[in-house]
């Protein structure tokens, strides 16, 4: 543990640090001063394969800053521990049906402000099926190469919040049509403090919504929203007819995993730390993942009951991973609190489809530029076969 102010050692600064399994309460907790060289933490080893994380703060002029890090334990051996269901498949080849009996009905909204010389933008909403009953919408930003052609398409799913889109434009300049949706079935370019409002309003809490039922759970109309996306995707006369992507980060890249699990159609997918994956780790006594509904085992936000357990069998990303056939790009970073490793390779080890998986290991939830870059230049390499050296990506 190493306490650096403006390039030297903070001489006499006092680090607190708890040590133990990651999302779990400290094995080793400790209080120690810093002197002319770093502390040398005895870390010990792990028995299973998972991840040991240390966490340090030390309080220098009435500020508090704190540091991570994280060490994996064979992480290519960690398994789930959610359970897979035996109606899973039923259960989802029912919400297909549901939602194929509704016409797409899409409507466009030009939107020339947000295009480029080469793009043209739109945001599109489509009937999609209720929560439980009747029709909702769904709304995203369509980005369309101007240039005449068939091109391959890539729906971006989003990660967690509520917020507007803007589509992506850098992707289409790159011959390939993209379509942005929000999960929300609110338009998707209306003011910020719209979405800011819903955020603290009626949206708070969301990922938890009718938990207690697989029928009432706010996931099952966004899970087959990523499937509405897709029809109109391949409805597009400028398609090619082959080539389906999907991108995402955090809640995104859970969608997208689940897009890919669920959708035949898809040919490609890149995840960026997954949520949603193995949510019943902690009841294991390991990291569970975002939005770690089942972490706390008393108190007023306390969700472990069998109803609200059971549910998440049909909506946990590790039951999608089971079921993907594309070819995926995956990304993360061990010092994840937000989604954390164990949960992400649960989710990982199982996929039967070829993957690949780059690791920026000291990044938190968060990407780096580099990462962004391997991740599209690969998706769009695979989809349109011009694949980009690292060399041209820089």
């Amino acid at each position: 543990i190493d306490v650096v102010r403006d390039g030297h050692q903070a001489v006499g600064a006092t680090v607190k640090y708890g040590l133990g399994p990651e999302m779990l309460p400290p094995v080793t907790e400790a209080t120690a001063t810093v002197g002319e060289a770093p502390l040398t933490v005895a870390a010990g080893t792990m028995k299973e394969p998972g991840f040991l994380r240390l966490v340090a703060t030390a309080v220098i002029d009435g500020r508090t800053y704190r540091g991570v890090g994280t060490a994996g334990f064979a992480p290519e051996r960690i398994l789930p521990t959610q359970v897979n269901p035996p109606d899973f498949d039923a259960f989802w080849d029912a919400e297909r049906k549901r939602l194929a009996a509704l016409p797409l009905d899409a409507k466009w909204t030009p939107l020339p402000d947000y295009g480029t010389s080469e793009v043209d933008c739109s945001q599109i909403n489509l009937q999609n099926v209720g929560l439980t009953a009747g029709t909702s919408r769904l709304y995203g930003i369509l980005c369309m190469p101007r240039a005449a052609g068939k091109y391959p398409a890539v729906l971006s799913v989003p990660g967690a919040g509520v917020r507007p889109y803007r589509g992506l434009t850098e992707l289409a300049g790159r011959g390939l049509i993209t379509f942005q949706i929000g999960i929300h079935g609110i338009p998707v370019i209306q003011p910020q403090e719209v979405y800011d409002s819903l955020a603290s309003g009626g949206l708070s809490g969301y990922p938890t919504f009718g938990l207690d039922s697989r029928e009432r759970y706010y996931y099952r109309r966004v899970y087959v929203g990523t499937l509405r996306a897709n029809d109109f995707l391949t409805s597009l006369p400028q398609w090619d007819g082959r080539n389906l992507g999907v991108t995402g980060g955090s809640q995104g890249g859970a969608l997208s995993i689940v897009t890919a699990g669920l959708d035949r159609r898809v040919t490609r997918l890149v995840a960026y730390y997954p949520a949603l994956s193995d949510v019943t780790g902690y009841v294991n006594q390991r990291a569970g993942g975002w939005p770690h509904m089942f972490r706390a085992v008393e108190g007023p936000n306390v969700h472990r009951d069998e109803s609200k357990i059971n549910t998440t069998q049909y909506y946990d990303v590790v039951n999608f991973a089971r079921r993907v056939t594309a070819s995926g790009f995956y990304s993360w970073g061990f010092n994840d609190e937000t989604c954390p490793p164990t949960s992400m390779y649960a989710a990982y080890n199982i996929i039967a489809a070829p993957k690949r998986l780059v690791l920026a290991y000291d990044t938190g939830h968060r990407t780096t530029q580099e990462q962004v870059d391997e991740g599209n230049d690969w998706l769009a390499g695979e989809l349109t076969g011009r694949a980009r050296s690292s060399a041209d990506a820089r």
